[in-house]
């Protein structure tokens, strides 16, 4: 079947772009694996509208929506593959091949989390990346920081906003003197004795056997693409502290004509709020480029 445009990914980003597109009256296919990054938080915050609604209830209202438009068809399962042709692009799914003058990756990113005991289990519970998502919560209670590297500099320095604030060091990673510096005059505190575990819901076990109750933790996280397609496309990315992501024109096409990218494969860092504006002005710049001219 052939389409204006092949949208490959459902969430946040990915429907905010098709919405445009549907909008604007063009047959569009939304392929969808069901995999969200913030599968793991039970609310998702400073979202205008949705402040501290899960986030599984936002994506299936949005989805509801979207499918309100007749022309919008939703496809389920995982995109194996992707290809340009002479038509433009074709998308393996699990029901046989789709075909679209236009594609827009929203394929999104996996976490990689510090290799610590008892992080993973607690990840978007207890533990989390975004202080502006989860920091208010805490009831500016007792926040702990999991030094990962030096990016952990800002976690260290934003989070004095949100509680009082201790950074504890994962291995030999420590702050230097410079922004130990920072820190303190921040307000925020230095334990020196590394992590051995997380225990309970946000206690910090210390290799000399001191424990140290939290109310909630952050730390960053290294990324890395969760498919292939853009790779596979041979679309061009840019490096960052935190990871690889697809490098785009300012209108917000990759360094492949015709192929499009939003959400967090495409920026450096973002939360719900962040991509769906972003998967907005992508739906919006994808329908431009299908008239030509403009």
């Amino acid at each position: 079947m052939q389409f204006d445009a092949l949208v490959v990914g459902g969430s946040f980003s990915g429907m905010s772009a098709a919405l445009q597109l549907a909008r604007a009256r063009r047959r569009v296919a939304v392929v969808d694996a069901g995999v969200r990054r913030n599968r793991f938080a039970a609310s998702s915050h400073g979202f205008l509208g949705q402040d501290g609604r899960p986030p599984e209830d936002i994506v299936a209202d949005a989805k509801a929506q979207l499918l309100r438009y007749p022309n919008v068809q939703w496809v389920e399962g995982e995109a194996s593959s992707a290809a340009s042709n002479a038509d433009g692009f074709s998308v393996s799914v699990p029901e046989g091949t789709l075909h679209a003058k236009r594609l827009v990756l929203a394929t999104g990113v996996v976490d990689e989390l510090p290799p610590l005991d008892g992080l993973a289990v607690r990840w978007g519970r207890s533990v989390f990346h975004c202080p502006y998502c989860h920091g208010y919560e805490l009831d500016a209670g007792r926040i702990g920081v999991l030094w990962s590297g030096p990016m952990s500099i800002h976690h260290s320095l934003l989070l004095p906003d949100w509680g009082q604030t201790t950074v504890f060091c994962i291995g030999d990673e420590a702050p230097d003197d410079a922004q130990l510096a920072q820190m303190v005059a921040r307000g925020a505190t230095l334990e020196r004795v590394p992590v051995a575990r997380l225990t309970d819901e946000a206690t910090v076990e210390l290799q000399d056997g001191r424990r140290v109750v939290m109310d909630g933790l952050f730390t960053l996280t290294h990324t890395r693409m969760a498919s292939p397609l853009a790779h596979e496309l041979g679309c061009e990315f840019e490096d960052s502290p935190f990871g690889n992501f697809v490098r785009r024109t300012p209108m917000f096409e990759t360094t492949v004509p015709g192929v499009f990218a939003c959400g967090d494969m495409a920026r450096m860092a973002g939360n719900v709020a962040i991509n769906v504006g972003d998967g907005a002005m992508v739906g919006a710049a994808t329908h431009r480029s299908l008239i030509g001219g403009i």
